[in-house]
């Protein structure tokens, strides 16, 4: 969506939270948060739409509004007007809808641009396409002499369609976004220039939880030559600025490895295949 925290509507907001929450109270402290205004280089201004970004509250009150103006609806929508299957991902203001029918997809399209426009919100021009994706794509578009499928950006991966090196099965390959990592390791590169005067352990340390935190998030199946470009990386910038620290001293590539050992964690998969978490999820009897 375009600009989403920055065009919710108040009066459309306080209603939804209304259904679940009757006490004035909590209603009239909501009401403050939304209309506490924003302070810019010293001056402030009103806030007549939109929830404050940075603010605890703001994914909260974001989910409650899109629940109402896009999961309620869309749910209806689908048992309305889809005759085939119809699948919905969001998270926040990002989300992604499949559909089995490309008639249906263009149709739904249409009909959300509408239904946004009621509430004041806009699907973002750039971000939001309608592409050929999934089990069949890559055969149909052979068949029609057409490149493979076009691949689409959610929530820090870039997915493609693939399929398995063994079996030649059909699978979703997740990777890292290029950018994302590039913008990562510039970071990194800058906050290593800052802590050049600290001890080896010291940055080691830190360096461990940085690539750690990433990779618990990134490390999922088919995203392995990520992962490994991304530690190569690190280890690479860590190397440079102890050798930029240490110009009378080389620094030979065996030494560097029992440093990387220690402090940096290997590079490989910790999160199960999507088809093993929704099997747990079904014997649970989650779904």
């Amino acid at each position: 969506m375009k600009g989403f925290f920055d065009n919710v509507d108040h009066k459309w907001l306080m209603k939804f939270i209304e259904h679940r929450i009757s006490d004035k109270r909590i209603l009239r402290l909501i009401g403050k948060w939304l209309r506490a205004g924003v302070s810019e280089d010293g001056e402030w201004s009103k806030t007549t739409v939109g929830t404050p970004q940075g603010a605890v509250i703001s994914p909260l009150l974001a989910n409650i509004y899109l629940h109402y103006v896009l999961d309620l609806w869309i749910d209806h929508w689908r048992k309305q007007r889809g005759r085939k299957d119809v699948v919905v991902v969001r998270y926040v203001d990002d989300f992604v809808i499949g559909f089995e029918s490309k008639a249906e997809a263009e149709m739904c399209l249409e009909a959300l641009r509408e239904r946004f426009g009621k509430f004041g919100l806009e699907l973002h021009p750039e971000k939001t396409r309608l592409i050929e994706f999934g089990r069949y794509a890559i055969e149909r578009r052979s068949e029609r002499g057409e490149g493979r499928p076009e691949t689409f950006d959610f929530l820090g991966f870039t997915h493609r369609c693939d399929t398995s090196a063994k079996k030649g099965w059909f699978m979703i390959r997740r990777e890292t976004i290029a950018s994302r990592m590039a913008l990562t390791l510039s970071a990194i590169k800058a906050k290593l220039h800052r802590r050049r005067h600290q001890g080896i352990g010291q940055q080691g340390r830190w360096l461990g939880r940085v690539v750690r935190g990433w990779m618990a998030y990134y490390a999922v199946p088919g995203n392995v030559s990520r992962l490994r470009r991304f530690r190569d990386e690190v280890s690479r910038l860590w190397l440079r600025a102890l050798q930029r620290r240490s110009q009378r001293h080389r620094w030979p590539w065996s030494r560097m490895k029992r440093l990387l050992r220690i402090y940096l964690p290997p590079a490989k998969v910790s999160h199960p295949y999507p088809d093993q978490r929704f099997r747990a999820r079904i014997k649970a009897g989650a779904v």
